[in-house]
């Protein structure tokens, strides 16, 4: 069976990143997902993606990924703030996270995943929503339906079950809300194989430094909604 392991939503907190960093090098995945959401939020957003680029294998783009680098190029003025973000990033860095694309698809043990961060491409699928407000997850935008949807997003992990198949979450990474552990998935199953084969799912659930994560963003001059930011390392509970 191989092992790939999905993760999303680094938001900038390299603690939390090099945490899950020590469960990667015991685990020793075959294939490593990025869902998306590199950058933002945090205060080291350069970092988060200079570790992406390094570990993983496969790249999507996230909401965050491409709104910094959206409102580089037209910022509103009430916006101005967000400035921090995508000059610590540089334009290089942004130029290789808008050459994304939103979705993918992959194989494993007969299922047909498809495989998105969630916005802007699709919905924000939250683990309460109902079975008829997941059902368009199943479909990509070439109009193709799965047998399940790997997503991001929302910054919390979940499995659900429905008749169309499995829904399922990443959780976060940087800023994960519910638990305030880093999030990512492993799945462990044949890889590229059309005929139907057991399949394994298994959340990763991590404690990281959550105080160096804010002491970090408590020193990061101009570190936009910095408190609105600390709240949610801190509880676990959205901010704004």
């Amino acid at each position: 069976m191989s092992k790939i392991l999905f993760l999303a939503d680094l938001h900038g907190n390299m603690p939390a990143t090099l945490a899950l960093e020590k469960e990667i090098e015991k685990i020793k995945p075959d294939l490593i997902w990025f869902l998306g959401d590199a950058v933002g939020k945090g205060p080291e957003s350069d970092k988060t993606f200079d570790w992406v680029r390094d570990h993983c294998d496969r790249f999507l783009a996230g909401n965050w990924d491409l709104f910094i680098g959206e409102l580089s190029r037209n910022c509103p003025p009430e916006w101005d703030g967000m400035s921090f973000f995508w000059e610590q990033i540089g334009k290089e860095r942004m130029a290789w996270l808008e050459s994304l694309p939103l979705e993918d698809e992959i194989l494993i043990s007969g299922i047909n995943f498809r495989l998105f961060h969630g916005r802007p491409v699709d919905n924000n699928y939250h683990t309460y929503l109902t079975i008829d407000e997941f059902r368009p997850g199943f479909t990509d935008t070439k109009g193709k339906v799965h047998g399940g949807f790997i997503c991001a997003d929302c910054h919390t992990p979940y499995l659900r079950s429905f008749d169309m198949g499995y829904a399922v979450n990443t959780g976060s990474v940087g800023n994960p809300l519910g638990v305030t552990r880093c999030h990512a998935l492993l799945i462990e199953g044949e890889l590229d194989s059309e005929e139907e084969a057991p399949i394994n799912f298994t959340f990763l659930s991590i404690p990281y430094d959550k105080e160096l994560a804010i002491k970090s963003a408590e020193d990061c001059p101009g570190l936009p909604n910095k408190e609105a930011y600390i709240k949610e390392l801190m509880t676990g509970v959205y901010s704004r």
